[in-house]
Parts: C-alpha cells; sequence; structure tokens
C-alpha cells in the first residue's frame, strides 16, 4: 500500500503539475529522494519513539520496516524539506509546487492508511459500534489488550489471559512478559480461546480507515481550492484568502493537524508524552500553528509570473 499510494500521489502530482515545470522527471526525480527520506526519517522517528522495543533484539531490528514501525509524520516533515531543496536546487517555483504537493500527500495519506489497517498497527480504542474491528490473535490489538500499558495510565489489561499464555523474556536488562505466538500454544489452550472467544481482539475503532477517508476528503477539499486559485491567478483576484501560491500548502497544515489530533483522541497505540498528549497530538498542535504562520506569510507576498 506505500508504494500504491506513492504511484497514485506522483502520478497526480505530475499531472498537475505540467504547467509550472518544463520537464515532468524533475517531479519524479523529486518524489523518488522523498520518498526514501520519508521512509528512513519515519523509521527513525519509531526507533526513537520506542526504542525499549528494540533493546537486545541485534542492529537488524532497527531496518526491519517490513515487521511495521513507521510513524508518518516523522517522514513526512524531512522529505518535504528535501523537497524545498531539489526545488530551489533545479530553481524551480516553489510554492505552486508546494500547493500540488498537499494534494498528492492527501492522496498517498488515503492509500497509506490502509496498509495501516491490513498491518494492523495504528489501532483505536475498544468501541461498541457497528463498523468496530476485531484483530486476531497476536496482532497490535490484540497484545495491547492482554498487557498493561503504563505508558498509557494503564495499570491492568482489558482482557485477562491465564499466565500460561505468556512467556518471559529481555528488554535490555528488564525482564517482560511477552504473549505466546498462536503456534506456540498447545490444543487446549486454543479451544480455550474459542471457548471464550478471544480469539481475537476486542472490537476497536478502525482508526486507520478513518484518517484513510480524512485524508481522501482532504485531497478533494484542497484540489477544489487549488482550481480556484488557478481559475483566479490574476492580480486582483490573488487578494482574496488561500488565493496566493503557497496558500494550498499552508492549509494542508492545519486541516491535517486538526484531523491527526482528533484521531489520536480515538487510537490507543501511542504512549501519553506530556499532560495527557501523544507526541503525534503535540506535533498536529505545531503543524496548525505553522500552517496559519505560513499562510499569512505567502498570503502578503508578491505574487510573479513565474510563481503562478
Amino acid at each position: 500500500m506505500m508504494v500504491i499510494s506513492f504511484l497514485a500521489a506522483v502520478t497526480l502530482i505530475r499531472h498537475l503539475s505540467r504547467d509550472i515545470t518544463p520537464n515532468p522527471q524533475f517531479i519524479t526525480n523529486a518524489a523518488l529522494y522523498s520518498l526514501i527520506t520519508g521512509v528512513v526519517g519515519a523509521r527513525l522517528f519509531y526507533v526513537v519513539h520506542h526504542f525499549d522495543q528494540f533493546q537486545g533484539q541485534g542492529t537488524l531490528a532497527l531496518f526491519a520496516v517490513w515487521h511495521g514501525g513507521l510513524e508518518l509524520l516523522g517522514g513526512v516533515i524531512p522529505a518535504i524539506m528535501v523537497i524545498f531543496l531539489y526545488m530551489l536546487y533545479h530553481k524551480l517555483p516553489v510554492r505552486p509546487y508546494f500547493d500540488i504537493l498537499a494534494i498528492g500527500l492527501m492522496l498517498a495519506l488515503a492509500f497509506g492508511r490502509i496498509g495501516c489497517f491490513l498491518n494492523g498497527c495504528c489501532f483505536g480504542k475498544p468501541a461498541n459500534l457497528p463498523w468496530a474491528v476485531r484483530f486476531p490473535y497476536g496482532s497490535f490489538a490484540y497484545r495491547s489488550q492482554v498487557e498493561p500499558d503504563p505508558d498509557r495510565h494503564r495499570a491492568q489489561p482489558y482482557v485477562e489471559l491465564p499466565e500460561d499464555f505468556f512467556t518471559y523474556g529481555y528488554c535490555g536488562d528488564l525482564s517482560v512478559k511477552i504473549l505466546k505466538s498462536y503456534k506456540e500454544l498447545t490444543s487446549r489452550q486454543k479451544e480455550m480461546l474459542k471457548e471464550t472467544d478471544r480469539q481475537r481482539s476486542l472490537a476497536v475503532h478502525p482508526t486507520q480507515l478513518y484518517e484513510s477517508a480524512g485524508g481522501a476528503v482532504l485531497c478533494v477539499v484542497l484540489y477544489l481550492l487549488w482550481r480556484r486559485t488557478r481559475n483566479g491567478a490574476n492580480a486582483k483576484s490573488t487578494s482574496k484568502v488561500l488565493t496566493r501560491p503557497g496558500c494550498i500548502f499552508s492549509l494542508m497544515f492545519v486541516l491535517y493537524g486538526i484531523l491527526r489530533f482528533f484521531i489520536e483522541l480515538l487510537r490507543d497505540d501511542n504512549p501519553f508524552e506530556f499532560d495527557g498528549m501523544t507526541i503525534s497530538q503535540i506535533i498536529s498542535i505545531g503543524l496548525i500553528s505553522a500552517g496559519l504562520i505560513l499562510m499569512i506569510i505567502f498570503h502578503r507576498m508578491a505574487v510573479s509570473p513565474r510563481t503562478r
């Protein structure tokens, strides 16, 4: 899904930017550089954020992205910086391209979060809703629910399992309780799970799909606003709000920051960092603030034929 999201975003960006760049290959090159930077940044952010999970697992575990473990905001921000430097180096119009980039990023988000749903990460809190989902034994959501989570101020698990369902391992110098894999369970234990309906997790909010839908909606909204700026690209109309180059990109920060902040209220995976907020909520507040500041700056900047 990450590959699909990348291809979809690049295709859309190339199509929308055909009037502002002499060579579409520039767009593809910038996207490839940003993809590499984004994956490295997302992995680095995750490793730093959850470093205790990697203690005692060897160096290879730090790079094993095929097992999951990417944090979106940790990848997007450095990727944007790389694209910015690339645009400056090739003397391309930065603000108009970034407006188009914002639309592509939201399309990538819509596809990418489906991958999170299929992987089972980024799961939500237990919910009694018709569309709530249950993940299988051993999934991220399942393990979270059968173990205490002091990082989220949860001293007791949601679901109690007998002690023989766990084994013990080491996280650094600390002995930790680890849920056994399904293959390690005895026939009696598997039957017990079936009889007590514990083969799957409690039903949870599909927060991955919430964010995927939100990304699709934001993609459409930003595209329609971008069309408005293109159709009104003259000195008189660019005095209106959100018609200056760069304002669509700024608006993406604001809208996505709001979306992510509230989705974090429904998620049940990220640890609390400060005053009951997750790191993603703190970053979201920063994104909203940065978006508003950039919007004011871009609205006051002059519009030249090159940036239209």
